[in-house]
């Protein structure tokens, strides 16, 4: 990866865990990034609320902003780095999935781009120039604190319908400024915030930027139905210092488009000539949400088959490190009968 060398090719993926008691990390979550820091190449927190009143939703979900909980990741990256491995916080901003009233900030608005759900009901207020100006601030002031206590890059979270997404995705974006509209004026809130990090944390570091096409409320939703549509919407955050995308699939085997083989994150690599991450229930029975269905996502073959065909760097792993944190290693020793399957019951602890 660009300005970070890692000793191997899996990143684990951010995964909300909720055991950090007013938003700081404690020793729990301390060991839980450690153990699984032997064996990645980079791991990716859980999302982090960055310091904007309307982002976060649980007085649980851990903070990148106030010392207290500065301290407990400085804790973290220390125990990270000790096992040889690197870390990157995810910078997170709900958008319209806050709950109105919710810590740690309850007396804060839900803010999104239109002031719409995805259903086209009212929900929230739609960001006024200077919610956004505090917002792209509140980024990039994360960003700096992350730098300065020795995280070794960032992940903008651009997926899944929170906020950055939300500008993205026509359903939720109706806005008719500079920040709507258009797939380029979707695209300029996400590239905004990145050239904001870039411009805060100098040239070198590591900037990663997280997108989907499928949200928490919708699985089909797209933000771009065609190569080109993609194109629009990465090739301004690339220029505006994104240097790696993860690329968040349900099923990372599976087409983008229509017209063609290549996989999503094959696509974003072509596009932009950088770095891309391949993430989709890699290593576990069943795609995202479909806890019933049959998929080969636990064999390899078909992952080494798209790495060899160069549509990816690097693999993103969730819900098979979240069970195991050997999971690699038991792969590569070839113990795969020794492999601690994903169940949902172990979300319930911090292994």
């Amino acid at each position: 990866m660009s300005g970070v060398d890692l000793r191997n090719r899996f990143v684990m993926a951010p995964m909300t865990r909720s055991f950090s008691p007013g938003g700081v990390p404690g020793g729990d979550v301390v060991d839980y990034y450690r153990r699984r820091a032997r064996h990645l190449g980079l791991i990716v927190t859980e999302g982090t609320y960055v310091g904007h009143p309307s982002a976060g939703s649980s007085d649980r979900v851990p903070r990148i902003y106030g010392e207290d909980a500065l301290a407990g990741w400085k804790r973290v990256v220390d125990a990270v780095h000790a096992e040889g491995g690197r870390i990157f916080p995810q910078l997170w901003h709900l958008g319209l999935a806050r709950q109105e009233g919710s810590a740690p900030h309850p007396e804060a608005p839900i803010v999104g781009p239109s002031g719409i759900s995805p259903s086209g009901r009212p929900r929230g207020i739609a960001a006024s120039a200077a919610d956004i100006d505090a917002i792209i601030a509140s980024f990039a002031q994360a960003a700096a604190d992350a730098q300065r206590i020795g995280f070794d890059g960032v992940e903008l979270h651009g997926a899944h319908g929170y906020l950055l997404d939300a500008f993205l995705w026509s359903r939720t974006n109706q806005r008719a400024d500079g920040y709507g509209g258009s797939i380029a004026a979707r695209a300029r809130l996400g590239a905004e915030v990145a050239r904001a990090v870039r411009d805060t944390v100098g040239p070198d570091f590591p900037v990663m930027f997280r997108y989907s096409q499928w949200k928490g409320a919708d699985f089909d939703a797209r933000i771009a139905d065609s190569p080109a549509d993609l194109e629009t919407v990465l090739t301004p955050l690339a220029d505006a210092g994104v240097n790696t995308f993860h690329v968040s699939t349900r099923r990372y085997w599976l087409p983008a488009f229509e017209d063609g083989a290549r996989t999503l994150a094959g696509w974003t690599k072509a596009l932009t000539g950088l770095p891309a991450v391949a993430l989709g229930s890699v290593g576990v029975t069943s795609p995202f949400y479909e806890p019933d269905a049959e998929a080969p996502s636990l064999s390899l073959t078909r992952l080494l088959e798209l790495f060899e065909r160069g549509e990816f760097d690097l693999v993103g792993l969730g819900r098979s490190v979240l069970s195991d944190p050997e999971w690699t290693l038991k792969v590569r020793e070839n113990r795969l009968d020794e492999i601690r399957a994903y169940d949902k019951v172990h979300e319930a602890h911090l292994l």
